[in-house]
This record gives C-alpha cells, structure tokens and sequence, in this order.
C-alpha cells in the first residue's frame, strides 16, 4: 500500500490536456466506484468504454513497499491503472509523456519507464521527490 498522507498540497499549473484527463479521470471514477466494487476479472465496463485485456503486476519499491498495480486496455485505445493509495484504488487515465507511459487521475500521477515506475502527487511542489520511488516490476 501507498502511504501518501505525509505530503503537504500546493498548487500547480497543468497543461491543458492534464487539466482535461484529471477531469474525466474524476467523471470516470465517480461512474466507475460502483460497478468496480462489483466487478470481477475484465468486468470494468462502462457505457462507451469496454476493457478488452487486464494485466497485473506487482511492484517492489526501493523504500521495500510491494503491491499490484493492474493495467485495463480500452477497445477504443485508451489505457487505466489501478493503483493502490492511501488504503484504496485510484483509477488513473493514460495521458501522453515524454518518454514511459504516464497515468493520471485525483491528486496523483503514476510513472513507468520500462519495468520501473515512480508515484507523485500532482499537487506537491513540481521539485518534489516522488511519494514512492524506484518502484520495479517484480518478474517469476
């Protein structure tokens, strides 16, 4: 589990399209809460946007936290993470990055970069470290 608690919110400036993703993010996940409490497997389905794979992986992290992320593929191409914070499951909407692949969603922004990935809180100052950082992909 992700412990984000500690961290003291300021405001930042976000690109329009972020602004645009935290906000369907936010719509998506009202929508979403209850058919997620319900669902099983694929079972993520909401009008319009239909899972078509899930995968599930899990994290160790160099502070030695471990958890599952699980990542669902849209049939209209676009991509989710269910990540865990603070004793739930954030749903978060893949947006365009740099380089990796970047999820956003409420106050959080989860980063991979190959099999490694880094979890930040949007709203902290834009230098500050990570929440949890030099997460890995744990492969058997």
């Amino acid at each position: 589990m992700i412990d984000a608690r500690a961290r003291v919110a300021t405001f930042r400036l976000f690109s329009s399209r972020q602004r645009l993703a935290l906000a369907f993010v936010s719509a998506l996940a009202a929508i979403a809460t209850p058919a997620a409490h319900a669902a099983s497997g694929n079972g993520l389905d909401i009008r319009d946007i239909h899972v078509q794979s899930r995968h599930t992986f899990s994290y160790t992290c160099a502070s030695g936290k471990t958890f599952k992320v699980s990542y669902l593929n849209a049939s209209n191409g676009q991509s989710f993470a269910l990540v865990p914070v603070d004793g739930r499951k954030i749903l978060l909407v893949g947006v365009v990055a740099a380089s990796g692949v970047k999820y956003v969603g409420d106050r959080y922004a989860w980063w991979t970069k190959g099999p490694g990935a880094d979890l930040y809180d949007t709203m902290a100052d834009p230098n500050a470290k990570p929440l949890v950082a030099g997460c890995a992909t744990i492969m058997r």
